[in-house]
């Protein structure tokens, strides 16, 4: 029950993030196509958006609804890492090479 909770206020703080963006154009990113030079230069969003959006797309892929902030910030500095040294990769693909989250 706890946990839920949890899962339901971070998900709650993640939706707020993403309300406080100044207004403009409405603008879609296919986190899919996002490269690791965009994801380094933080375009077309910061890097930390990314992070949290694969972290729950992973997460739901595997019916996880456990959160590990102190992981998730070690596996985004892995990904970073990564991303300095194959900057044409794809993101998702980065994530799947890094951290072995397609299994």
């Amino acid at each position: 029950m706890e946990g839920t909770v949890k899962a339901r206020l971070l998900l709650a703080s993640a939706l707020l993030v993403f309300a406080h963006i100044p207004a403009q154009a409405q603008v879609t990113v296919d986190v899919a196509k996002i490269t690791c030079e965009q994801f380094v230069l933080e375009k077309p969003v910061p890097s930390k958006y990314v992070v949290l959006w694969l972290s729950g797309y992973y997460n739901g892929k595997r019916n996880n609804t456990i959160i590990e902030p102190e992981a998730m910030d070690k596996n985004e500095e892995k990904v970073d890492f990564y991303c300095n040294l194959h900057r044409e990769m794809t993101v998702m693909d980065a994530v799947k090479n890094v951290l072995g989250l397609d299994k």
